[in-house]
């Protein structure tokens, strides 16, 4: 395929959906061929441009998303896990290439998302910053090398409106520390401590989450052992750093063979293991 990609945003009037809207109308390699939201929301039928206090563009933002994935080649995703897991089938249906960032998704509807990769392009990450992805191999090096006395544990930052935990990052970060150590994480997994628990479990990965302000993403992963202790961590300062990093996926989408694909493989990061 050559040519810009049209680029649909899903949840526009939202950060992220902002955000997208933003870096893609900088961009010269893409351009901004259509605008999502929920039925009933009030920008329905009405410009983007003019509901994102600009002059108008011409692009109308809609709740039918067949008909707006009709004249696109790529749908960007970051809302929830039941619109993402629809916009999946939207998108194999019209054959365009399905970008997700959406967080919180239950075993069940990544298996439905990634599902719809035998029909069209799915690139679905956590995280799309190169940043984390780096760390996510740095974290499962460090696993590998270390022995089970080393305790591990995921820390993670937000904003006051984010509303899943551990977020999407911390998971992917946890399941590299799993990975390194050869385990399931979901065996190992400790997400919560109140009251009495006793002692920490050898070989457990433990997570804790903050919620407060308007902090973007920050991500420490702990090793501690007896005397000594380890931390690889990530701060992002930039919301537009996640938009930038969902454009890269859909500029690498277009063009690529069917399949369910990640953030490594954009990257072209080395996949160990």
């Amino acid at each position: 395929m050559t040519g810009q990609p049209r680029i649909v945003v899903t949840g526009v009037s939202g950060r992220m959906g902002r955000m997208l809207v933003q870096v893609i109308n900088e961009s010269d390699d893409a351009r901004l061929a259509g605008a999502l939201e929920r039925s009933g929301h009030d920008w329905i039928g009405r410009d983007l441009g003019a509901m994102l206090g600009g002059a108008e563009t011409g692009v109308i933002v809609g709740d039918d998303a067949g008909a707006v994935l009709a004249d696109a080649d790529v749908v960007i995703d970051f809302t929830s896990p039941a619109a993402s897991v629809g916009f999946a089938q939207d998108a194999a249906k019209a054959g365009v290439v399905h970008v997700v960032g959406t967080t919180g998704l239950s075993d069940a509807d990544i298996a439905t998302i990634d599902g719809a990769g035998r029909d069209t392009v799915i690139v679905r990450a956590g995280n799309m910053s190169l940043g984390v992805n780096l760390l996510m191999t740095l974290v499962k090096q460090v696993a590998e090398a270390l022995d089970p006395a080393w305790d591990i544990e995921v820390i993670e930052a937000h904003h006051r409106h984010k509303v899943d935990a551990p977020s999407g990052t911390a998971l992917m970060l946890g399941q590299a520390a799993a990975d390194g150590r050869g385990v399931a994480l979901d065996d190992v997994s400790d997400r919560g401590r109140d009251g009495i628990t006793g002692a920490r479990t050898p070989g457990d990965i433990g997570f804790s989450a903050i919620r407060g302000g308007d902090i973007i993403g920050e991500h420490d992963v702990l090793f501690a052992t007896e005397g000594e202790q380890i931390v690889l961590r990530h701060r992002a300062t930039d919301r537009a750093l996640f938009a930038r990093g969902a454009l890269r996926a859909a500029l690498w989408g277009h063009g690529q063979p069917p399949g369910a694909y990640d953030m490594v493989d954009v990257l072209g990061l080395t996949r160990s293991g």
